[in-house]
């Protein structure tokens, strides 16, 4: 017992009086110790910066890991409303189809001409005028305008709109105006207009100037 407290009495008297003292003359027990103590230290820092950027790893992964999360919900959505999405993409070209069925072509142009003027004739109305304009090249189809003055009563008017909207093909009525001439009757002014789709050949013409009006 007497032998431990010597060689702890020993050890204990290296650590005094070392203020002052440069490291490199310390006993052999500081200078153990010390070293140690920065092995220790260095070991500690390395290990804590190594986690750190673990840390940071972790987090930057776990941010991934909900992004994709929300991407796979997000598709998984989608993927459920893909069939419905199908179904309704059906239906519009059905609409389109039948609306296109209702469009003439250019020859059957003078057709409509013909069916627009013998709603008015009839119901026995009067055409004052029956003028037909230019055809206005759009997009995807054409409409021709038709200047109409048509005297009758005010039953018979009503019949010709209702007489032109029940026409097979698509025709339109517009600018209408009812007034009364000099022996009180009914005068109706409008504007027909009627639309047929435009063949390959005009519609890249029409793309061709549009193209050119951009540039």
């Amino acid at each position: 017992m007497a032998n431990i407290n010597e060689i702890v009495e020993k050890i204990g008297a290296q650590f005094r009086d070392l203020n002052g003292v440069h490291p490199g003359l310390w006993p052999i027990a500081p200078r153990i110790l010390s070293a140690l103590t920065l092995a220790v230290a260095v070991v500690a820092l390395g290990w804590f910066a190594y986690l750190s950027g673990q840390v940071d790893e972790i987090n930057v992964g776990q941010q991934e890991e909900e992004k994709l999360k929300e991407t796979f919900k997000q598709k998984v959505a989608q993927s459920n409303s893909l069939d419905a999405l199908k179904e309704q993409r059906k239906l519009v070209l059905q609409f389109v189809a039948r609306m296109e069925k209702q469009l003439p072509s250019k020859s059957e142009m003078a057709g409509i001409v013909t069916d627009i003027n013998n709603a008015g004739a009839g119901r026995g109305l009067t055409f004052d005028s029956f003028k037909v304009g230019q055809v206005v090249a759009k997009d995807y189809y054409a409409e021709l305008p038709i200047d109409i003055k048509l005297t009758g009563s005010y039953h018979d008017l009503g019949e010709f709109v209702s007489d032109v909207a029940k026409l097979s093909r698509i025709v339109t009525l517009n600018n209408l105006a009812i007034n009364t001439n000099k022996d009180a009757k009914l005068v109706l002014d409008v504007v027909a207009k009627t639309f047929r789709y435009l063949d390959p050949d005009e519609i890249a013409s029409q793309a061709a100037l549009k193209k050119g009006a951009k540039k």
